[in-house]
């Protein structure tokens, strides 16, 4: 498999099928995060589709301080938060649960193990809708994505300690997002 230097550098001597390559290495990981910024699989697909083209276009830019994914992804964030301003309204998790097929289930025998981690997972995916488009991009690059605090911070041009901040920040907003829910479920439950 070639790396991303190589590819860049043949796409840019003329060889369309070297972008193809790139297209398909970042395409889905692309697309996931952004399905989970957006909460729209339509939008995150639209935005993908538009982020590799002006990445095509302006792929003689690319001056390889960076990994191409990293470039790439903070094209996509532009025209994500480009489409956001003006007004295009977000998604519901419903709408994104209905696009995007039900939670993945664990493999376990018990039905109910399998439906407390679904409904777990549906909690958490709630959360995350309700926070700030800037919180939950943070908290799907680094705990979704798996993203370095560095890379997080160069996709998104900020410094290092805004990122880690507004990482705490919604971490704590999480966490009392599920308290809460969790706190009324309980008491509910308890009839």
């Amino acid at each position: 498999m070639s790396d991303d230097a190589s590819l860049i550098a043949a796409t840019l001597n003329g060889e369309t099928a070297a972008f193809g390559q790139l297209v398909t290495r970042y395409q889905d990981r692309l697309y996931n995060s952004l399905v989970r910024v957006l909460n729209s699989s339509e939008d995150a697909a639209d935005i993908v589709q538009d982020a590799f083209l002006q990445a095509y276009r302006k792929l003689g830019s690319f001056r390889g301080g960076s990994a191409f994914y990293t470039w790439l992804y903070r094209i996509a964030f532009n025209l994500a938060m480009s489409q956001m301003r003006r007004g295009h309204k977000e998604g519901s998790l419903d709408q994104m649960r209905l696009q995007l097929g039900s939670e993945p289930v664990d493999g376990q025998p018990a039905v109910d193990t399998g439906l407390l981690q679904q409904e777990r997972a549906e909690s958490v995916h709630a959360a995350l809708a309700e926070l700030s488009a800037e919180h939950r991009q943070i908290v799907v690059l680094r705990e979704i994505d798996g993203c370095s605090y560095e890379d997080i911070a160069e996709m998104l041009e900020l410094p290092v300690g805004t990122v880690r901040s507004r990482l705490f920040r919604a971490r704590v907003e999480i966490r009392d997002l599920l308290s809460s829910r969790f706190r009324v479920e309980k008491i509910v439950d308890t009839r």
